[in-house]
């Protein structure tokens, strides 16, 4: 191996070992916050597109969980960014941990990325962009990498929290 290579691997296993560790102060702080909220849940954790990702996992169709996820995930996005916060107490750095609860946020993925191809679909035959509803940064970033993968270019418009994704033609 050259030393460049070596360097670049050491790097990567550096990268995996802080986002592991990002995981873990999560999930402690986690842990504490369904022991005093008395809920029951477990934590996994791994490590996806160079973020740490935890979710909180119930093995019973729990609607207690349902609670840490509100309407429309603003109690899971209060979570995520006090979580967040305590990676930053622990660690110092900024974390762009993803918190998900009870598989909210894989369910919103797939129904954001059919809403994605659907406006994809709408921009081909019309040869119009397609302005799409107001959205979470979470969601924008799911349509854009749904819109990306279809071949097409995607731009965030709009102020905070009125900001909207457009599919733009080719």
């Amino acid at each position: 191996m050259t030393e460049g290579t070596t360097s670049a691997a050491a790097e990567g296993a550096d990268t995996l070992t802080r986002l592991e560790q990002e995981g873990e102060i999560a999930a402690d702080y986690l842990e504490g916050l369904l022991d005093i909220a008395d809920l029951d849940g477990d934590i996994d954790m791994d490590v996806e597109a160079d973020r740490a990702s935890v979710s909180i996992i119930s093995d019973t169709a729990s609607r207690d969980l349902q609670k840490l996820v509100g309407r429309d995930g603003e109690v899971l996005e209060a979570l995520q960014e006090l979580t967040r916060l305590a990676v930053h107490r622990e660690t110092g750095d900024r974390s762009r941990l993803m918190l998900d609860i009870a598989g909210y946020r894989a369910r919103k993925r797939a129904e954001l990325s059919e809403l994605g191809a659907k406006a994809v679909a709408e921009v081909k035959s019309s040869g119009e962009p397609v302005q799409l509803k107001p959205m979470t940064p979470f969601e924008r970033k799911v349509v854009h990498d749904a819109v990306k993968a279809a071949g097409l270019r995607s731009e965030s418009e709009g102020e905070e929290p009125q900001r909207f994704v457009v599919v733009l033609p080719a």
